[in-house]
């Protein structure tokens, strides 16, 4: 899931506000990724039975904070599933419109999105196995392409696309503005309760689980921070600042934009194929995480009314599909910009990601093990994602 924003969006923020904000982003940003979602994974990792987010809170918490919680994390989820489903509608059209198969795009019927929403929603719906089997060999080819494009654009480098350094004020401004950004090159805390889930499954003693999971997460945050970073440097040395612009008013994806402006045939191939299956892929992997979201809510409201195991269980997974096709080619339709979506959407993430696992450490006596100074430094991201939005008045 996380090799998607990184490569997809991240190089259009870089070329906007240059190399300098965004080497300074990452030296506040990374560090805080790795700690997040490992105390995002323990506190879930505590809780004795393990289910859904809501469920989770609602063992710690009570079903009222349950409730509260649970909606802030569906709409986490649900702006990371918007995210995707913009970069899958226009990013497609794109294509069509760039090799000849159409002459206007695609994207501009209002009919498409539709078309490839209920496409994309329909497969990711299949359940957990049919999405590991569909994605485990998309991953492999977009890990390795990643590392390969990152090396031959090497020869496109152009040191004049690094800026000069930026004002004190500039540098502060941008910073935070680039913050969201950062935070979702590699971040995959979205996917981090269905794999707490997943492994709870398969072992019966919850340490054991616990420590497969927390594994994974290092494993996993190793690998992308080194194949994300070399991926977009190599970009930012090799798109202009003009360019980065074209992509923006555009609303497509870096990948997109190599395709119409990269002389190299094997670049350009290759640039396609790791977009189309970076955003599948991440489309699929937050899809599990937003449908767990909603269904925890819902589940949530209705044994307030009825037994539990009255619940329709297949029922409530076609109608959170329907819902899914429906709210998202609505939004997608307006052509919401998704630099200004992830901008105006980082409080959301520094909620949800930061604060909540912090205030549970300090709530709950049984993660008051978990206190420390990695806590303090998780709940000052937390604070500069929520005021990242307003930077953009100054602007």
């Amino acid at each position: 899931m996380a090799i998607g924003a990184g490569i997809v969006f991240l190089p259009i923020q870089v070329g906007l506000k240059g190399l300098w904000v965004f080497l300074l982003s990452i030296l506040i940003t990374y560090p805080a990724i790795y700690l997040l979602q490992r105390l995002y994974l323990k506190t879930l990792s505590e809780a004795e039975e393990c289910s859904d987010y809501a469920n989770v809170i609602n063992q710690y918490l009570g079903p009222n904070w349950a409730i509260l919680l649970g909606f802030a994390y569906f709409l986490m989820q649900f702006k990371g599933i918007l995210f995707y489903s913009i970069a899958v509608t226009y990013d497609s059209a794109s294509y069509l419109q760039t090799f000849g198969i159409t002459d206007n795009l695609m994207s501009d019927h209002f009919w498409w999105g539709l078309l490839v929403l209920s496409i994309v929603v329909a497969i990711a719906s299949r359940g957990e196995r049919l999405l590991f089997k569909v994605s485990g060999p998309m991953v492999v080819v977009k890990l390795g392409i990643v590392i390969i494009i990152g090396i031959i654009m090497i020869p496109h480098w152009s040191f004049s696309n690094i800026p000069s350094f930026p004002q004190l004020g500039s540098l502060i401004r941008d910073t935070f503005l680039t913050l969201p950004f950062t935070l979702f090159s590699i971040l995959f805390v979205q996917i981090l309760s269905p794999m707490n889930v997943a492994y709870r499954k398969v072992e019966s003693n919850k340490k054991i689980a616990t420590y497969r999971a927390i594994r994974t997460h290092r494993i996993a945050y190793t690998i992308l921070a080194v194949s994300v970073l070399l991926f977009a440097f190599s970009f930012s040395f090799t798109l202009s600042h003009e360019q980065a612009q074209y992509a923006y008013e555009q609303n497509i994806t870096a990948l997109a934009l190599a395709a119409k402006v990269l002389p190299d045939s094997i670049i350009k191939i290759m640039s396609i194929t790791l977009n189309i299956f970076a955003v599948l892929t991440a489309f699929f992997g937050i899809f599990l995480g937003f449908q767990e979201a909603l269904k925890g809510i819902i589940r949530n409201i209705l044994i307030r009314f009825i037994p539990k195991d009255k619940i329709n269980e297949r029922f409530l997974s076609i109608f959170v599909c329907l819902f899914a096709i429906s709210i998202l080619w609505l939004i997608v339709m307006t052509k919401i910009s998704f630099i200004l979506l992830t901008q105006i959407g980082a409080p959301l993430n520094g909620i949800i990601t930061c604060l909540i696992p912090c205030f549970l450490v300090y709530k709950v006596p049984a993660l008051h093990k978990f206190k420390g100074i990695s806590v303090y430094y998780v709940m000052f991201m937390g604070i500069m994602l929520c005021c990242s939005p307003f930077f953009k008045f100054f602007e």
